[in-house]
């Protein structure tokens, strides 16, 4: 079953889905007139007046709803994806995450105007949207299939990347940096997650809303501490991010050396997977903003793709370029790989500050990206089973994070990442489909808000 999923995990995760994901954007870029570029300022201004509820549609703020995919966004991707694309691609996988990033936003805009725009309001008063409801909305009866296998997607792929995985994370880095026992670990994080989890998504988007701007800003404090003791390297290193980019990185150390190609896919493959633009999980979260139009949550959507890889993933990766060992060698061609190569940086540059810093920032971001997931997955199964289902998915989801802990989790990793890689085909799909009725919304919405230009 291993080698059947891994063989799977390898297809879907592989140059098909690049090119349909990047090849989208792209579109969609073309189609919007760059608007994800011309309208950035505007964007961070919606957000900032977006701190409290704007209209009588929604359950909880532009602010928190952002907040939420955020939860989701950042997460293990920022830290281990980031160390991983430098370790096997060299540094100029850096640059192609920014690429994923740049034409991820339009993406990010696209999927999150159409969730916004067909939601729907449930008889229990939840506002639901996402992939599932704008292809059955949009797109009509036919394709209600496609949205059902969506739903299903991503419910399986709550579990696994949202629940279990990211216990499992917390528990072996805590027991690892703290020494705290797994069903210690366990115990505290059934009891955190029935306290923010059972409350729905008002609570888990509050409790975002707090926590996720100070986890961010912690984590890129520490690394522009680490940049700054080497400011003097930065400009090499950059010239070196986008010059290894297109030409091969030669081995060194314990580096095995790297094509334009592999730095292309490795880049691409992790940047996609941190900012999960595409994919049509956020969206989920942002269908339930009180906005007060949907251009207006698009616009703040789009900036999770940048807060996350632009800003994060951008960080990690020149924290990492930066750092050599203690013999003076690069730290990034030393053979190390994952949070261990990131983990590594911070205990060389920061002792054990660093050391304790990254696993807190580390066992953070896990435990933030289930709070979101936990949102996907729960408005997956009420599509799928309507409102009634709710409340024992949350039950569902609570145990399932606490068992994850002391829990062996590679066919389950696995099982969830596949299911995570599915869930972007039938998304892609209904985008794609629908994307000349997206333009002219953006046409049309634009011309009523003077803030934005098209």
């Amino acid at each position: 079953m291993e080698n059947l999923l891994t063989q799977i995990n390898s297809f879907v995760w592989g140059p098909v889905m690049l090119v349909l994901l990047i090849g989208t954007g792209f579109y969609l870029t073309l189609g919007l007139h760059f608007f994800a570029f011309r309208n950035w300022i505007p964007a961070c201004i919606c957000l900032w007046n977006g701190r409290k509820d704007q209209s009588a549609k929604g359950e909880i703020s532009p602010w928190n709803a952002l907040m939420t995919a955020l939860a989701a966004d950042i997460g293990t991707g920022n830290i281990v994806g980031v160390a991983t694309a430098i370790a096997i691609g060299g540094p100029g996988a850096l640059f192609w995450m920014w690429v994923t990033a740049l034409v991820g936003m339009t993406t990010k805009f696209s999927e999150v105007l159409l969730a916004v725009h067909f939601r729907e309001k449930t008889p229990a008063g939840n506002w639901v949207g996402g992939a599932m409801y704008f292809i059955k909305n949009g797109l009509g009866e036919r394709w209600k299939w496609l949205a059902a296998a969506f739903a299903l997607f991503g419910m399986i792929a709550s579990f696994g990347i949202g629940s279990m995985v990211q216990a499992n994370a917390i528990s072996v880095n805590l027991q690892k940096s703290f020494g705290v026992p797994d069903w210690a670990t366990a115990i505290l994080l059934l009891v955190f997650a029935a306290i923010i989890l059972i409350g729905g998504i008002k609570r888990v988007g509050t409790v975002a809303g707090k926590l996720v701007p100070y986890m961010a800003l912690l984590y890129v404090i520490m690394c522009l501490i680490i940049i700054g003791m080497h400011i003097t390297s930065v400009p090499r290193i950059l010239c070196w991010v986008i010059t290894d980019a297109f030409t091969p990185t030669a081995a060194q150390g314990g580096f095995a050396g790297a094509t334009v190609m592999l730095a292309i896919r490795m880049g691409m493959a992790r940047g996609i997977f941190s900012n999960e633009a595409g994919l049509g999980s956020a969206p989920m979260a942002h269908a339930a903003s009180t906005a007060e139009t949907p251009l207006v949550q698009a616009s703040i959507g789009m900036l999770d793709v940048f807060v996350d890889t632009i800003i994060i993933c951008t960080m990690t990766g020149f924290a990492i370029l930066v750092s050599t060992t203690n013999a003076g060698d690069p730290l990034w061609s030393s053979g190390l790989s994952g949070g261990v190569l990131t983990a590594e940086a911070f205990k060389l540059n920061l002792s054990t500050f660093g050391e304790y810093g990254v696993s807190i920032s580390l066992t953070l971001f896990a435990f933030t990206t289930a709070l979101g997931w936990c949102v996907y997955g729960e408005r997956c199964v009420i599509y799928l089973f309507g409102d009634k289902a709710q409340k024992i998915f949350r039950y569902i989801f609570v145990a399932s994070f606490g068992l994850g802990a002391v829990l062996a989790l590679d066919i389950v990793w696995l099982f969830a990442d596949t299911a995570n890689a599915f869930m972007a085909f039938p998304n892609m799909i209904g985008i794609l489909l629908l994307s000349p009725l997206l333009f002219q919304i953006v046409r049309e919405e634009v011309n009523r808000d003077n803030r934005f230009t098209l």
